[in-house]
């Protein structure tokens, strides 16, 4: 990048109107600024004089339109002279009207005997192609033409396979190198955009049954290397893609792992944490660090560091195919975590090189918003950022062939960009699945225009990660020391009815709130409740921990499971892990025999919501006429679903969720007789069901379901 040294500054901040920036030992009483282009000059009409500190900035108006990609300059009285900047205009309407491209043909068009590239980066005045050879020895460099709404392109003659490329954009008189925004292929570490012939990538696409109502969903969400990498996983290829490709692994005393222990456990979708490219692992040596994935680097591009051969362009793009047509083969959907609210650093962001100020959100004095607490948030609302966001998004769906996104911060994204994407993604799959962080973040975008859980009805369609549910039942997030329902908080007892009502206060239907008490994000449950109660017997933190996710299960609602949330998964007391070693964020496959008793519990309570479909009801109004809350012991939660004939194979089920350790309590089911104990805290007996009379001990802290015909 070049350094530019400027006498004063002056920059183009609305379509006509001109701030200069004067050092004020440079001021003087009788300023003149002249503006020049080739042959063309004018004085320009000072408007406003404001003092502010070390400066005295002007407010000027041209007579003549400025145009975009093109170089003019200010001149003052005493004859110094600067380049009139790109500056706050490109966050105007008037600027997106302008150069709002709807083309569907950035980034590279391949073919055997030509190529053709497109890149968006109105404010320059000058953009080149780069090539590398793949040793990255440079390969040559064309100049690109400018073309409508601020398009650059080139076609180039000739097979280009696997030869690597970049852009030089010259924005404000500095030269930038970019990597292709819209590259669907990278060098290792994402160096440079790679030609690639996208057809060599097809992988036969395996079709899933739809998904008739969300709430029929129980996502599962996982990390690609925690998946695996342990050394009791049993799994070959071990922290990579394609770690998930064999089927009948098992650990070192014979229960299953991997892929056959999810098609076992019997959740319906797999959320994967970003698989996009991102920042701060090196793929040259992948295991020397860690990382989620929340600092994006390139959005079309899978990441390298879990592929087998990250240094083959194809490589990490068949691996992905494959294992996500593997996981429908077994009849597992995929969503996968995406960030489109931030960037890992603005100032190196390909974004930030084409087009400076325009990607990101700024306060009112012109400074990076940091709602995301990661020092800059994408501006989702405007046209071209908008359609970024979208153009991916269907990338994903169409090549890929996943079945719904997990946005991260959610509401750092505008509501009109969110219902925008969520029709063109239903055109593609109909049942696609969008949910999302639904946080109220301090970004500078007024409070109707956020995607929040607030705002929910505007956007009934997409899903929310409901955090009361969490907070709820064990204890705030945000307070280890809070006390949650299964620490017998009787005053959680009326918020617990609504979220087991599926939210109703909140969303307009149920499939809306993701009920969770766990994800990648915070403390493992496990390791909540040993910092909460860390002398509690070990018996009683796990029926604790088992009642937390029966209610997860058995709630109206989307439910949501931690990778190993179902055999008590701990990281140690971390809380954020998120560039912890494998040893804290692995999946510790041994305790998935250790605790086999508590798999094959919640593995009977995932049966029991696919069982019978009253416990994932599609619509407030039916939760409505089929759940009745009784009230004959007020210490307990205690529920009838009745009449529920229609969907699956009893007539009434009652539900009571125990929080009390030491206490008994007798309930008489309602109805008539014939009830049967289908689940107790201890099993689920979904086939063998237990008959009761209409007495029934509750004596145990945790879940009871009882049926009858």
């Amino acid at each position: 990048m070049l350094s530019i040294n400027r006498p004063f500054e002056a920059f183009l901040d609305t379509m006509d109107e001109i701030t200069i920036l004067i050092p004020i030992d440079q001021d003087c009483d009788h300023k003149l600024f002249q503006l020049n282009l080739e042959d063309y000059s004018e004085n320009l009409l000072i408007k406003e004089k404001i003092f502010i500190e070390g400066y005295r900035k002007y407010i000027c108006q041209p007579a003549c339109t400025i145009e975009f990609g093109k170089t003019y300059n200010i001149t003052d009285e005493a004859g110094l002279e600067t380049d009139l900047q790109i500056g706050a205009v490109i966050r105007s309407s008037e600027f997106d009207k302008l150069f709002y491209y709807e083309g569907n043909d950035l980034g590279v068009l391949y073919s055997i005997d030509k190529i053709f590239f497109k890149v968006w980066a109105p404010t320059a005045t000058y953009v080149k192609l780069r090539l590398y050879d793949q040793q990255n020895n440079e390969y040559g460099t064309y100049d690109m033409i400018r073309g409508e709404k601020g398009t650059w392109s080139i076609e180039l003659n000739g097979d280009y396979e696997y030869i690597q490329y970049t852009y030089l954009a010259c924005v404000n008189l500095i030269w930038n190198e970019v990597v292709d925004p819209y590259a669907i292929a990278v060098s290792i570490n994402g160096v440079h955009g790679v030609i690639i012939d996208k057809e060599k990538t097809a992988v036969k696409k395996i079709n899933t049954s739809s998904v008739q109502n969300k709430t029929d969903a129980i996502i599962y969400e996982a990390h690609i290397r925690d998946f695996s990498i342990h050394e009791d996983s049993g799994m070959v290829d071990k922290g990579k893609y394609e770690a998930w490709l064999k089927s009948d692994t098992k650990n070192s005393l014979g229960d299953s792992t991997g892929l056959s222990y999810l098609t076992e456990l019997g959740v319906t979708h797999i959320e994967l944490l970003p698989i996009n490219d991102f920042e701060e692992v090196d793929e040259k040596a992948p295991l020397d660090s860690y990382n989620w994935g929340y600092n994006p680097l390139h959005f079309f591009a899978p990441e390298g560091s879990y592929s087998k051969d990250p240094k083959n362009p194809y490589k990490r793009i068949i691996e992905v195919k494959k294992f996500i047509q593997k996981l429908h083969e077994n009849g597992l959907k995929v969503i996968i975590d995406v960030v489109y609210n931030h960037v890992y650093s603005k100032e190196n962001s390909s974004f930030e090189k084409l087009l400076p100020g325009y990607y990101f959100r700024h306060d009112e004095n012109g400074f990076a918003s940091n709602g995301t607490g990661v020092g800059n948030d994408l501006a989702s609302e405007r046209k071209m950022v908008r359609k970024f966001i979208i153009d991916c998004t269907k990338y994903w769906l169409e090549e890929y062939d996943i079945d719904g996104f997990r946005f991260d911060l959610m509401g750092i994204m505008d509501i009109d960009t969110m219902k925008e994407l969520q029709n063109n993604i239903s055109l593609i799959k109909k049942d696609a699945f969008l949910l999302g962080e639904g946080w109220d973040l301090n970004t500078p975008l007024s409070a109707d225009k956020k995607t929040t859980i607030a705002n929910g009805n505007a956007i009934p369609k997409i899903s929310f990660f409901n955090d009361q549910f969490r907070d709820v039942v064990k204890g705030s997030t945000f307070s280890v020391k809070d006390c949650g329902f299964v620490y017998t908080n009787l005053e959680k007892n009326e918020q617990m009815k609504n979220l087991i009502s599926g939210s109703a206060n909140m969303f307009e239907d149920p499939h809306q709130s993701i009920n969770y008490v766990e994800s990648h994000d915070n403390h493992t449950m496990w390791d909540r409740f040993q910092l909460y109660a860390p002398d509690e017997n070990i018996m009683v933190r796990k029926a604790r921990h088992r009642l937390a996710t029966s209610l997860v299960l058995l709630s109206q609602g989307v439910p949501f499971i931690h990778a190993a949330q179902e055999f008590f998964r701990s990281k140690q007391g971390v809380e954020n892990s998120y560039n912890s070693s494998d040893e804290i964020n692995w999946i510790n496959w041994t305790d998935r025999s250790t605790h086999k008793d508590n798999v094959e519990y919640i593995k009977g309570l995932i049966q029991l919501r696919k069982h019978h479909g009253a416990f994932r009801l599609p619509s407030s109004s039916l939760i409505k006429e089929h759940l009745i809350f009784d009230n004959q012991e007020p210490e307990l939660i205690c529920y009838l679903l009745q009449n529920v004939k229609s969907y699956g194979p009893w007539n009434d089920i009652y539900v009571v969720h125990n929080n009390h350790l030491d206490a008994s309590y007798s309930i008489e089911l309602p109805v008539s007789y014939g009830w049967k104990e289908i689940a107790n805290p201890h099993e689920v007996r979904i086939n063998n069901p237990i008959k009761v009379e209409k007495q029934v001990d509750i004596k145990e802290l945790g879940t009871y379901v009882f049926c009858k015909q």
